[in-house]
């Protein structure tokens, strides 16, 4: 039993910490000092997620939406200003769909034309569904009612949409603790269900999982916290998003 409570300790001290200083405190527009608003020049870019979106345990700086906005700028001559990030460590795509009609982005009001809406949006959520042992048909429901929210965010244009695929935390020390194999395959589980979705309503899809996976044999992909992704690997998924992203702005 003492194992079993220091188990249930470590769980909550590795995984919680983020949930409790963020919880209803998505990073967004306000946060980031030049954001946009509707009208804004520049590339608008909204991206949704859970931790692996808002960068847990990096720098600012090294968060995957940043670091594509900061590679379309100078390898593509795109103007993109700071990306506006709604995401929160520990999300379910429940809890997205909640803060998405809570938070109401500001680039899309009653007009949902590409002139009123973000020029590109990005969607990677469900790793908490398969942490949490949530069912697959709730996440196909609730990924497809997202992935109709992000086309509606894009102005109706579903080719404007990218949905990134579930990385695998099951390489890093934290996941290591637990069924490797479960945790992969059930990741795997998942994924397909974003994928088949994602193809259904004609958005494109980038895999990141593979790349993950890559960390189990060089722990600079791995974040301090042990179970998140560093900056360096986050670089590599930016590199795969930039020529998707150039695709659909240019």
């Amino acid at each position: 039993m003492p194992q079993v409570k220091l188990i249930l300790i470590v769980v909550v001290l590795v995984l919680g910490w983020g949930v409790a200083l963020n919880a209803g405190r998505p990073v967004r527009r306000g946060q980031w000092g030049s954001g946009f608003a509707a009208g804004q020049a520049g590339v608008k870019y909204l991206a949704l997620g859970d931790s692996y979106t808002i960068g847990e345990s990096v720098d600012p700086a090294e968060r995957y939406p940043v670091q594509v906005r900061r590679l379309l700028a100078e390898n593509d001559h795109l103007a993109c200003g700071d990306p506006e990030i709604i995401a929160v460590t520990g999300w379910t795509t429940g809890n997205l769909l909640e803060a998405l009609v809570a938070e109401k982005p500001a680039a899309v009001g009653e007009s949902e034309t590409p002139e009123a809406a973000y020029d590109i949006v990005s969607l990677l959520i469900g790793v908490n569904n398969q942490f949490q042992g949530r069912s697959q048909t709730e996440y196909r429901e609730q990924f497809a009612q997202l992935l109709q929210t992000c086309i509606r965010l894009a102005g109706n244009r579903p080719d404007h949409v990218v949905v990134l695929s579930i990385p695998d935390y099951s390489v890093t020390p934290f996941g290591r603790r637990g069924d490797t194999a479960l945790i992969a395959a059930q990741i795997d589980s998942f994924n397909r269900i974003n994928y088949e979705l994602a193809r259904a309503d004609h958005v494109n899809y980038i895999d990141v999982t593979a790349e993950s996976r890559k960390a189990a044999a060089d722990p600079s992909l791995i974040a301090v916290d042990g179970l998140h992704f560093s900056g360096k690997e986050y670089g590599v998924w930016a590199r795969l998003m930039e020529p998707v992203f150039k695709g659909v702005l240019q």
